[in-house]
């Protein structure tokens, strides 16, 4: 089983390499290229991955504690029930990636590109998704419940049954969202009346 253990690599070229059930360790990563690799079921704990190219690559099953991803490329990628635990996904793009089956647990999605991504009923409950751009997505019946979409870009996303009770959704473009079935809190329902031109006292 391929280990790294407290490793450091810059501009690494492991592109279609068969890295399955590998273990990463407090691993640093920096401009790697892992495209079109596999890495089913492969566990890092406490890495770094900065500006990594992931770009279809197959990541089945894998589990991610506390690692951090940051401006990664993951277009095309295969995360099926894949986990990600506070992780930090800061900048990086998941534009035509499969997530079925994806946990999220918790962590730091700020400015993430999730435009058109399937992620409905997903548990993502405190997740920060600061300037996340969600245009297209699917998050019907999603739990957003008290998750950080400051300034979030909704556009044409489908929002059907999602529970966004408690989020943070200051600076959110209420008139580009369908509330239809949302589960809204007051300050929330506020936010959207304003939006809307009204005046409440």
């Amino acid at each position: 089983m391929l280990q790294h253990h407290r490793q450091n690599y810059s501009e690494v070229n492991f592109s279609g390499q068969d890295m399955r059930y590998g273990e990463l360790i407090g691993c640093t990563f920096t401009r790697c290229s892992f495209a079109n690799g596999m890495l089913d079921e492969i566990n890092s704990i406490n890495c770094r991955f900065i500006e990594c190219d992931f770009q279809g690559v197959s990541l089945n099953g894998s589990i991610h504690n506390e690692s951090a991803f940051e401006n990664c490329n993951f277009s095309r990628a295969n995360l099926f029930s894949s986990k990600l635990i506070t992780c930090k996904m800061t900048g990086s793009d998941f534009t035509d990636s499969t997530l079925d089956g994806l946990t999220i647990s918790k962590g730091d999605w700020s400015y993430t590109i999730l435009r058109n991504a399937r992620l409905i009923r997903q548990d993502l409950r405190e997740v920060k998704f600061l300037e996340a751009d969600f245009s297209g997505a699917n998050l019907e019946k999603a739990d957003l419940r008290n998750a950080d979409l400051t300034l979030a870009s909704f556009s044409k996303a489908r929002l059907q049954g999602a529970d966004v009770r408690g989020a943070k959704m200051s600076g959110v473009d209420f008139k580009a969202i369908s509330i239809s079935g949302m589960r809204l809190d007051k300050e929330q329902a506020i936010l959207y009346t304003l939006s809307h031109g009204a005046k409440v006292d």
